[in-house]
């Protein structure tokens, strides 16, 4: 009996910890996403404040980064075009990668120290552990490579999934980090077109970028559909 008040308690707090992060996560956005967002609409505001600030406001808009990544429902590619429009294709990429690396390590630090003890009070971590696309480390990394690598995918809230299978951490990064350029470099080269007032290759960037997204997706979903097969062949071996 006292064990099975100990488990009721332990998912209570479970749930009430999700209800406090969500709840967070929505305040953030609300109270700071938002008006970041409208700010970064008018990014040549931002431009003029960052060259007033010189490294300052290099740091700030790192920090503007780890800020979207961890409230993952900041929309990344606002921050990303106002990069290239503020500092150009390079330097906007490379503080973009960098911020979006800080924010990922973060999450997957905290995750791996708080998370994992509120979803087994929920679920079974060996019952996860056991799903096949977890079990095939393998394939998860090609997933996790692919999610992160189309532009659009919701690749921060992916962040908070990783911790819990057996990608490590540095296999993490890495994929994240080199899955991420594409996308990031084409929103920054859009950025910095309008910043050019170069409205006609921005329009081809946007395009191209779109072209390049569904290609990517349909080549998912293809692997996709490839593992679901692989699920439904292995299933029906173990039946036998």
């Amino acid at each position: 009996m006292e064990a099975n008040n100990k488990e009721k308690i332990r998912k209570i707090y479970a749930i009430m910890s999700i209800l406090v992060f969500t709840a967070l996560m929505v305040y953030l956005f609300y109270a700071i996403g938002k008006p970041l967002i409208a700010y970064l609409k008018r990014p040549e505001l931002f431009r003029r404040w960052v060259d007033e600030k010189g490294i300052l406001g290099r740091l700030a808009f790192i920090g503007i980064v780890i800020l979207q990544v961890v409230v993952a429902i900041i929309p990344g590619e606002a921050v990303e075009v106002a990069a290239g429009y503020t500092f150009g294709v390079a330097e906007g990429t490379a503080l973009c990668i960098l911020g979006m690396n800080l924010g990922s390590a973060l999450i997957y630090g905290f995750v791996k120290k708080a998370g994992i003890s509120v979803v087994s009070a929920l679920f079974p971590l060996e019952k996860i552990a056991e799903a096949s696309l977890i079990k095939n480390t393998d394939k998860l990394k090609r997933t996790v490579f692919m999610l992160f690598f189309i532009p659009g995918t919701p690749k921060d809230v992916m962040t908070y999934f990783v911790p819990l299978t057996r990608i490590k951490f540095a296999e993490f990064m890495g994929i994240a980090a080199l899955a991420r350029i594409p996308s990031v470099i084409s929103s920054a080269m859009a950025g910095s077109a309008l910043g050019e007032t170069e409205y006609k290759t921005a329009f081809i960037v946007y395009a191209i970028t779109a072209v390049f997204s569904g290609v990517s997706y349909l080549i998912y979903k293809k692997i996709r559909s490839g593992i679901t097969e692989q699920r439904a062949k292995e299933g029906g071996e173990d039946g036998k």
